[in-house]
């Protein structure tokens, strides 16, 4: 009875040996993934960071009105706007694209205006969900493309900070979430048919994520994100087409908008693309 006793012991003692060792590969491996997937969360964070400071340098004087886009990339701009301004005593107003954009400017402190009483902005900086090799941008990802389109139309320079995930030689080659279109919500069906029917790909009504429902937009517009083949295409003459089909307010395509384009990279340096 003791040897059998004794033999189920060890038996149990080697499984649980057996079971330690392997759990602890597991976790080894698991630490080993974590940890790389927050090296590359910083690469990016930093290819952000960067593009964003070579702009607020390069670009932002003092007494200027500057145009403040929507997005992660644009809180390491703002963060060096105020910088700047705190330590050079520049006197700035900024104009915002977005309630985020707007609290902000608030929240560090700078000087907040607006389009009727600054109607012509000196300089934009934003960011973009793709920027092709033409500086063509996809912007919208965030729900604010008619702001953000509006204060890049009034601005003087109108200047793009990305990371290098979203650099592409054409626009879809990596953004592969469409193109953002704001429409008044009573048309969205019969917009969605025309734009399909006229151009292929696939239209789709933007659903919220923390509510059920479509994403409304701060001007109380739906979004439909129109999901096309990547391939080379006249985005001037598409964007005026889609433009023109009634109920569609704006949309995520700058066509000759930007003037340079700074391209964070995983290394901390800065790629520029400028629009000739």
């Amino acid at each position: 009875m003791v040897d059998k006793r004794s033999a189920i012991a060890l038996r149990i003692i080697h499984f649980a040996r057996h079971t330690l060792r392997k759990y602890s590969r597991l976790s080894l491996t698991n630490r080993s993934e974590a940890g790389c997937v927050t090296m590359a969360a910083n690469s990016v964070e930093a290819a952000k960071e960067a593009a964003a400071h070579r702009a607020v340098i390069d670009f932002v004087e003092d007494n200027k009105v500057i145009g403040i886009g929507s997005g992660s990339t644009i809180v390491y701009a703002v963060k060096k706007l105020a910088e700047r301004v705190r330590e050079e005593n520049l006197k700035l107003i900024c104009i915002p694209t977005s309630f985020q954009a707007r609290q902000l400017i608030l929240e560090h402190k700078l000087t907040l205006g607006d389009l009727e009483t600054n109607p012509s902005v000196d300089l934009a900086i934003d960011g973009a969900d793709e920027v092709d090799d033409r500086l063509t941008l996809i912007k919208g990802g965030g729900g604010c493309l008619t702001q953000e389109k509006i204060v890049a139309s009034c601005a003087n320079k109108f200047i793009v900070i990305c990371d290098q995930g979203k650099d592409s030689h054409i626009l879809g080659e990596k953004y592969k979430k469409g193109i953002p279109i704001e429409v008044i919500p009573f048309a969205y069906v019969p917009i969605g048919n025309k734009i399909k029917g006229k151009f292929g790909g696939d239209v789709e009504l933007r659903m919220a994520k923390a509510k059920a429902g479509p994403v409304v937009t701060d001007n109380g517009n739906f979004i439909l994100d129109w999901k096309f083949s990547a391939m080379a295409h006249n985005w001037d003459e598409i964007n005026r087409e889609i433009k023109m089909i009634p109920g569609v307010v704006e949309t995520g395509l700058f066509v000759d908008m930007a003037s340079t384009v700074f391209i964070g990279m995983g290394d901390g340096s800065v790629k520029e693309k400028v629009r000739t």
